[in-house]
C-alpha cells in the first residue's frame, strides 16, 4: 500500500528532492500533542519548549486536512509537506512514512501527525536525545524529546484522555501534565497552540479557532492558558457581532456578557458591548458599561464621538451628550 508514496513524495517535495535537509546544530527540545476532537472534528496541535519562538517552527495545522508537530532536530518541511500529502488524500501514517523514507536524517527527527479522519502516526528517531518517546492513542499523539524524565509523555497521554472540555482545554491539560513531570531538562521558554475546524469552509481565517504563540516567557504555559481564555472571550464577542447582524439581540447580549465574564478587565469588550446596547435601544444599560470604559482610559470618549460618521452609532446629539457624561 505504501509503495506508491515515494513517487508522490518526490513530486511534492522539492526540499527533499534537491538533497537531504540540513540538520540543525541544536535540537528543538520539545513536548507536543496533535489531536482531533471526535465530536466536532476540530484538529489541533500544542507545544512547549526551551527554545525561542517554538510556534514558528513546530506546529502546523489546516482545517479539513490535519495537524503536524515536527521537532527534535527539526525539519519544518515535515509540516508543510505533511499537510500537502494529507490534502492530496494520503492518511497521516502514509504521509509520515513517505516523508521519513525520503529523509536521510530521519534518525534525529521526531514527528506527530494526525489527519481529518483521526488517523494518527508518530516517529521518534533512535538518535533523538533522551529522554525521548511518543504514545499514539485514539485521535491523538503525544511526543517529547530531551525531557528530564521518561514519565513526561505517558503523563501527557493520561491527562489528555482524562481531561474534559474542548480540544484547546484538553491539549493544555496535556502540556501542563508534561511540565508537572519536569518537562524539558533545560527548562522552558515558549509555547504555542493551534485549533482549526474539522471541515474547511473556504474561509481559512474563520476556520482557525485558536492560533496563539508565546515566544519568550518565564512561564509560557501559564501565559498560553491566559491567552486561550482571552481568545475564548474574543470568540464570544465575534458571536455577538454575528448575532447583531441576524437581528438576534438576545443572543448578542448573552454572548457579550459571557465574553466580559471571561475577561472582566478588558475595556475593549466593555466598550463595544455598550455600543451594541445603545444600538438596540438599551441606553440605560449601556451607561454603567461606558463609565467603566472611561475610567479605564478616557480616550474611549473620543472614540465614541467618531462612531456616528462611520455609521456605527446614532447621529443624536442629545444621546451623545448623555453618554459622554456617563463618567462620574
Amino acid at each position: 500500500m505504501l509503495r506508491s508514496i515515494p513517487l508522490l513524495v518526490l513530486l511534492a517535495m522539492p526540499a527533499f528532492a534537491a538533497g537531504p535537509a540540513p540538520v540543525p546544530k541544536r535540537p528543538v527540545h520539545t513536548y507536543s500533542i496533535v489531536a482531533r476532537d471526535p465530536e466536532t472534528g476540530d484538529l489541533g496541535v500544542a507545544v512547549q519548549s526551551h527554545w525561542f519562538s517554538v510556534g514558528s517552527t513546530v506546529p502546523w495545522a489546516e482545517a479539513g486536512v490535519g495537524a503536524v508537530a515536527t521537532q527534535s532536530f527539526v525539519d519544518p518541511s515535515y509540516g508543510k509537506l505533511g499537510l500537502e500529502l494529507m490534502r492530496a488524500g494520503r492518511s497521516a501514517p502514509q504521509s509520515l512514512a513517505g516523508l521519513l523514507a525520503a529523509d536521510t536524517a530521519s534518525q534525529v527527527r521526531q514527528v506527530g501527525m494526525i489527519d481529518a479522519q483521526g488517523r494518527v502516526a508518530a516517529h521518534t528517531g533512535e538518535k533523538c536525545i533522551a529522554a525521548a518517546g511518543h504514545i499514539v492513542g485514539e485521535n491523538f499523539s503525544v511526543q517529547a524529546n530531551m525531557m528530564e524524565k521518561d514519565t513526561v509523555w505517558p503523563a501527557m497521554a493520561k491527562a489528555y484522555r482524562e481531561s474534559k472540555g474542548d480540544l484547546a482545554e484538553r491539549m493544555l491539560a496535556a502540556l501542563e501534565a508534561a511540565e508537572a513531570q519536569g518537562g524539558d531538562i533545560r527548562g522552558k521558554q515558549s509555547a504555542a497552540l493551534i485549533v482549526v475546524s474539522g471541515k474547511a469552509s473556504g474561509r481559512p481565517w474563520a476556520d482557525r479557532k485558536f492560533d496563539l504563540r508565546v515566544d519568550d516567557h518565564t512561564a509560557p504555559l501559564k501565559e498560553l492558558r491566559r491567552l486561550v481564555t482571552l481568545q475564548r472571550a474574543y470568540n464570544l464577542m465575534n458571536e455577538g457581532d454575528l448575532a447583531i447582524e441576524r437581528n438576534d439581540t438576545q443572543a448578542a447580549l448573552k454572548a457579550y456578557s459571557a465574553a466580559e465574564e471571561l475577561a472582566p478587565g478588558n475595556a475593549e469588550m466593555v466598550f463595544w458591548h455598550a455600543v451594541s446596547l445603545v444600538n438596540v435601544g438599551k441606553v440605560d444599560e449601556a451607561v454603567p458599561l461606558l463609565q467603566k470604559a472611561y475610567k479605564a482610559d478616557p480616550r474611549w470618549k473620543e472614540l465614541l464621538k467618531r462612531l456616528p460618521k462611520s455609521g456605527l452609532f446614532p447621529e443624536d446629539p442629545k444621546l451623545m451628550t448623555k453618554l459622554l457624561g456617563a463618567v462620574r
